[in-house]
Order: structure tokens, then sequence, then C-alpha cells
């Protein structure tokens, strides 16, 4: 059974959501829905890698070319930036990812992705939406759809950019390099959503201030000396001080950062020798780093050189380790909390006040921030629930979690998480370009 916009956004029983009106700019959601579910089995059948989204990018820059924005494809590699001006005001960037995973799929929907690929080094792997940027960029076109229907409600210029590569933090700074901020118009504010099965589908959560981590990938190479794992006297051990180096780097969080700071350094994985009596010659390591504060940030990345240095030193290593730091980082996603509260205000009139509810900041990346630092202005990162309700419930009561992004099963529940997402778009959109009061009387 089709729902319509009133089932999906009401928390009052059925009987009494009928009567209600329907929030003023989502009146073409229902006519449009069914568009944009087939734009959405579309992309979820069809997913690509990170820097091959060329079928992806085509196919949004035909759909919102026909809407009347002006399209530049080949921004940054394959994003694609869309404008739509609209007489005098802010301008607003709208931005979704387009980029999948390299996951096989296990949700058992029917339009589940079948798609495998080749990875750089030849691998075959499948491919799957499995953090949901497929439901990003189809709630980017339907808002892109109902703001172009309805300009007499705002006033200002729309820049919607659909992002690539963001799952392996490139796209937004190769966009940028590529002038997203100098051959368009530079935005007043930046906003974007993103699903997530924390939350029940039909809420959208916010969190204001710090939202989502700064995120580097650090490797480490540790030498030693190799020898017969008999007479380890006459080596020196790199699988030792890779221990203990894994050991130290603990303290930099436990007992150098400030315990109020959020941090984390995990070592993700540990490679070295290849059979059990051969001491090796060397060992790496792959660390994820994670904080709010760039100073944190930066005092983590300096202690695990430090510690890394230190511990060679002590185990009297041949060369000094070799600490390489990834060049593609996610900067920390900020929202700006008076942004934030405009934007909520607005949700809570349309939407209802249970409809929104109160997020909390995690430890994962997100690309977006990068966008919103470079451009130096306010910008919103909105949680659009994707939980199936009862499933939500039943999971809650036993503790359990319903299986979410960067998962194999990951599967929003489709319907009502589209059409908040939407909804959650059109309507910011609609709060940071609206037209003064004198003229939306006229």
């Amino acid at each position: 059974m089709r729902l319509t916009l009133l089932t999906v956004l009401s928390s009052v029983v059925a009987s009494t959501a009928a009567a209600e009106p329907v929030p003023r700019g989502l009146e073409r959601l229902d006519a449009l829905y069914p568009s944009l579910e087939t734009l959405y089995l579309d992309l979820h059948r069809n997913p690509e890698l990170s820097l091959h989204e060329h079928k992806t990018a085509a196919n949004l820059a035909a759909r919102i070319r026909k809407l009347g924005y002006t399209v530049t494809e080949k921004v940054g590699g394959t994003g694609l930036v869309a404008v739509l001006a609209n007489g005098s005001g802010p301008t607003l960037l709208v931005r979704a990812d387009m980029d999948a995973l390299p996951l096989k799929e296990q949700t058992g929907l029917p339009y589940a992705s079948q798609v495998t690929s080749k990875t750089e080094s030849g691998e075959s792997v499948g491919v799957m939406h499995a953090c949901g940027h497929d439901m990003n960029m189809t709630s980017w076109i339907g808002a892109a759809s109902l703001l172009a229907g309805q300009r007499d409600q705002w006033s200002g210029t729309l820049v919607f950019v659909a992002e690539p590569a963001e799952e392996l933090s490139h796209g937004a700074s190769a966009m940028v390099a590529d002038g997203l901020l100098t051959r368009f118009p530079k935005p007043d504010f930046a906003v974007a959503v993103h699903s997530d099965a924390r939350f029940p589908a039909g809420k959208v959560a916010l969190v204001p201030g710090y939202a989502l981590a700064n995120s580097t990938s650090v490797d480490v190479t540790l030498y030693g000396k190799g020898g017969h794992g008999a007479t380890p006297q006459l080596t020196v051990d790199p699988v030792v001080l890779a221990a203990r180096t894994v050991l130290a780097l603990q303290t930099l969080v436990s007992r150098e950062v400030n315990p109020l700071e959020p941090a984390v350094v995990t070592v993700g994985s540990i490679h070295g020798g290849t059979k059990h009596n051969i001491i090796p010659d060397e060992v790496k390591l792959q660390l994820t780093v994670r904080s709010y504060s760039p100073d944190v940030h930066k005092q983590l990345l300096t202690g695990i050189e430090r510690i890394a240095r230190a511990e060679s030193i002590a185990a009297r290593a041949p060369k000094e380790p070799v600490v390489v730091v990834a060049k593609d980082s996610s900067i920390a996603v900020y929202n700006d909390p008076v942004l934030m509260e405009r934007i909520g205000n607005a949700l809570r009139s349309s939407l209802g006040q249970g409809n929104v509810l109160a997020g909390e900041r995690v430890m994962n990346s997100e690309d977006f921030g990068a966008i919103g630092t470079a451009a130096k202005v306010p910008a919103a990162f909105l949680w659009i629930g994707a939980a199936e309700p009862g499933a939500w419930s039943k999971a809650k009561a036993t503790g359990a979690a319903v299986p979410n992004y960067h998962t194999a099963f990951y599967a929003p529940d489709r319907e009502p998480t589209l059409r908040t997402g939407v909804s959650v778009l059109t309507l910011a959109a609609l709060e940071l370009l609206k037209k003064p009061s004198s003229e939306q009387s006229r």
C-alpha cells in the first residue's frame, strides 16, 4: 500500500492525521514520489565505486538539468554542480554523495545489487550502497524538483552538489580544488542529509556543534633485523617492537589527551612475517586516528610518530620507522548551532515536534566537513531515520541494533526514509531562502 506524506510525518493516529494539512512546500511530494522511488531503485541496483561514478553522475545530471538547473559535470572528477538562480537572496549549497562500497549485498531485497567490480589490485568484489548514498541522492533530486516547482516561495540561489568519492574522503577536497567555491556562486549556508538506522524512519535527528570526527589514516612501518626464531639474540625482533608500540600508542588517549576531549587511536591491522620460526625484517601497522578538535588531532599524529621512533630506539632497530599520514583525511563536521536551531524550528513547525529528535555526536567521519570548512560558512548535517519503526522498537527493547550503514545488511525502510529526506532538504531550503514577509503576502 502506498504511503502518503501524512502517514510518514505525523505521529498521531491515522484518523486524526487524515485531517491535517500537508506542510507548506511539500504539497507536490505525493505526486512526485513514484518517480523518486523509481530513481532510488535504479540507483540501488546499479551502484558504482568511488572515483567510478560515471553512470550515476550522468543520471543525476540529466534529471536535474530537466528541472531548469544549469549543470556543470566532471567537477573534481565525476562530481557535478547544478545552479538555480531565483532572484536576490542568500546562496544555499545542498550536497549529496554518490559512491558505493565494496561489499556484497546480503539484504535479500528483491532490488538488491548484483553488481561486481574490480578493485585497484584486480580483486573482484561485490558493490552495494551500504552507506545509503542512493537514499541521499534521491532525496537531493526530490528536493531539487520541489524547489524548482515553487520558485514563488523562495528567493536566492541554489547550488546542488553531487560529490564523488566521499568514502575515500577525497571528493569534497577535489571539488574545492577544481573551483567549487570560485567557479560557482559561493554559498552562505551548506546543508546535507544522511540516512541512519539508529533512528526510526520518519524521524530526523539534529546534533548541534561537533557531529562527526576528524579522521586520518596512518601507516607505520617498523624495522628490525630478521633471523631464525631459535636465535632471537642475534636479531632485532620487529614483532615484539610492534607489540610494544601498539600498547604505547594507547597512552596517547589515556594519558596525554585531556579526558574531556574525545579522541581515538585504533590499530586496525598488523602485518609481518611469513613463517613460525622466522623473525621478519619489518612489521606494518595501519591506524585510524579520530578527534573533534584540530589541536587534539595534531597532538595525536605527532604523538604516533614520537612513540614509533622512541620504541624503535629502545629496541635497537637498525632504521628509523616510516610514518605515512594519508593525504586525504576527513575534517570534522561542525553543525553551526544557530543554523541548526533555525532549521530545527522550521522542521518542528512543519513535521511535528515528535518527529524531530536530539541526536548524539559520533566518532565516525564524513567528507561534508571539508565543504563547510573550506567555504567558511555555517553548515548543517542532519540524520534521517532509516530503521523500520517496528524493528527499531523491538531492537531497542532487547538491547540489539538494527543493521546500519557500512554493513552488507543495511536496508533503509524505503518510503518513509525517502519522504523524510526530501522533506527535510526542501523545508530547510525554504527556511533559509524564504522571502521577506512583505514579498510573501503579495
